[in-house]
């Protein structure tokens, strides 16, 4: 299969690559990699596409989301976690639609605060469920047989130095867990489904 990462530099995203690399041609997209890409901007990923041309698949294992704590919420913090994570998403699904093959598939990545709430994370709550509920409802509606699922992790151990003390409590679990979910929704049968890590 000639599968498209979205976020393949990342700590997941790279676990991501080495578990498919090898068995499939990948081809690594971020804002860093050789081709570029800006989640945030449509013309981006248009690019992108017209880059790469056909794949079998799209991996997405970005987008970011502010943690500001409740008091100091506002509707920005909303607006640039909805910009980035929830439409960059959905936007490389509806752009890159006409560039999937037949029977292909889409892995999206929202996240365990769709679930469960913690403090500080009522955007990435937000936009995490959000996710998970086009992909659910995409999932009923995407033509020529192609599938749709999402890869909902806890907090992924090697980000633990960043994002450890937003998780009091929470049992990490290793990327290349994670990177398994993503290989399991590309080359399996499923649609609609959500792969939670907890």
């Amino acid at each position: 299969m000639r599968i498209l990462v979205a976020g393949g530099t990342g700590k997941v995203g790279a676990a991501v690559v080495e578990a498919l690399r090898g068995r499939h041609d990948v081809l690594v997209a971020s804002r860093a990699s050789e081709y570029r890409v800006d989640v945030g901007d449509g013309s981006s990923i248009d690019r992108l596409f017209g880059q790469v041309g056909t794949v079998d698949a799209v991996i997405s294992v970005l987008g970011s989301t502010p943690f500001p704590q409740f008091e100091d919420l506002t509707t920005d913090h909303f607006r640039a976690g909805i910009a980035n994570k929830l439409l960059g998403q959905i936007d490389l699904v509806l752009r890159g639609l006409p560039f999937v093959a037949d029977g292909g598939s889409f892995t999206l990545v929202s996240g365990i605060l769709a679930r469960e709430p913690i403090r500080s994370g009522a955007v990435a709550s937000t936009v995490n469920g959000g996710l998970e509920s086009f992909v659910r409802a995409a999932a009923t509606e995407l033509p020529r047989g192609i599938r749709i699922n999402a890869v909902s992790p806890t907090v992924v151990t090697e980000a633990l130095d960043v994002y450890g003390d937003f998780f009091p409590g929470f049992a990490p679990v290793p990327a290349a867990d994670v990177a398994r979910a993503f290989v399991k929704s590309v080359e399996g049968v499923h649609t609609g489904r959500i792969y939670e890590l907890d």
